[in-house]
């Protein structure tokens, strides 16, 4: 693949589907038909829907009709307002990036592996036909020492997807919660339809700045963008090598998550925006911004009024 159709510049629904309360008030209304207008309007290409493994199975492993009538929901709205979407497996039954969700043993664990590779072939099933539909097969793999297993199972899965889905895109990501700087680490693509996806916070002490939920950074520190005299080529510098990779075994770059916390004042978050994008322009970069809505990081939020309409330019 040399180039990804359709998916050049999206926007994520963060909390929807996935790091939520599960409730149903919570699901029926966080994100409704006016969010997918809205969205549009936006003038981007795609949304990309994080979802939970719990939303679509039940404990046992069986699907539950219920969770994919929502993925339904999304994928009739984004083709009523002329959008795609990456459907992103953002926690399985036995991983998430996020350890408190006390989601442990998949990369040790065939029976949860497999489970994995069942969901799948699910959705390979039921959306293999739509064409407006990507699959993202897993969020942020963590430790670098899981990279073997990953590279196997991700090679697997694919395969087992093919058998539904031809001409489905399919991401992957690296170690690291898809660093730049481990997507060297990646098998080479099952096929020519296959993309390496990573994520970009880049510098976490400005887009971070204020986060509880890491020990990067000093969560009481602020700083402003202009004060770590950052610029889009420092972005270029940082996407290159990886670029490259990509380039090297047939395929392109997405980076699935991009996006400033809302401690940052607004016209400063939108200096790296420009940054950022510029960045994906000249590196050819495809690209969804984290996130549409609250999450920490909503664009759509009261607090972006008076610089959304030059941000989204940005996307």
């Amino acid at each position: 693949m040399n180039d990804f159709k359709g998916f050049k510049k999206g926007i994520n629904l963060g909390g929807w589907l996935s790091q939520c309360s599960y409730e149903k008030q919570h699901m029926d209304s966080f994100i409704v038909e006016e969010d997918f207008r809205r969205i549009a309007e936006m003038g981007v290409d795609h949304v990309r829907l994080p979802f939970d493994y719990n939303i679509v199975e039940d404990e046992n492993g069986g699907f539950s009709e219920e969770g994919f009538a929502r993925i339904n929901f999304a994928l009739d709205m984004c083709e009523k307002y002329g959008m795609n979407i990456v459907l992103d497996l953002h926690k399985a039954a036995g991983f998430s990036f996020d350890a408190g969700e006390h989601e442990d043993g998949f990369f040790d664990d065939r029976r949860l592996q497999e489970r994995f590779l069942d969901l799948w072939e699910e959705f390979a099933r039921r959306y293999g036909g739509n064409t407006r539909a990507a699959f993202e097969l897993l969020n942020e793999v963590t430790e670098q020492r899981y990279i073997t297993v990953w590279n196997d199972l991700a090679h697997e899965c694919i395969g087992r997807i093919r058998k539904h889905a031809p001409d489905t895109p399919i991401l992957v990501g690296s170690y690291w919660k898809n660093s730049i700087d481990a997507v060297s680490g990646l098998a080479k693509p099952f096929d020519d339809k296959v993309v390496y996806n990573f994520h970009c916070y880049s510098p976490l002490e400005f887009t971070h700045q204020g986060a509880y939920w890491t020990d990067e950074i000093d969560p009481n520190a602020r700083i402003s963008y202009k004060q770590l005299g950052w610029s889009a080529d420092r972005f270029v510098e940082m996407f290159g090598a990886a670029a490259e990779f990509a380039a090297a075994n047939g395929t392109v770059l997405y980076c699935g998550e991009y996006g400033v916390i809302d401690v940052v004042p607004p016209e400063d978050a939108l200096l790296w925006y420009k940054d950022i994008h510029e960045a994906f322009e000249r590196c050819g970069i495809a690209h969804s911004a984290w996130t549409y809505k609250k999450m920490d990081f909503g664009i759509s939020d009261e607090r972006m009024n008076g610089v959304r309409a030059e941000l989204i330019k940005y996307l």
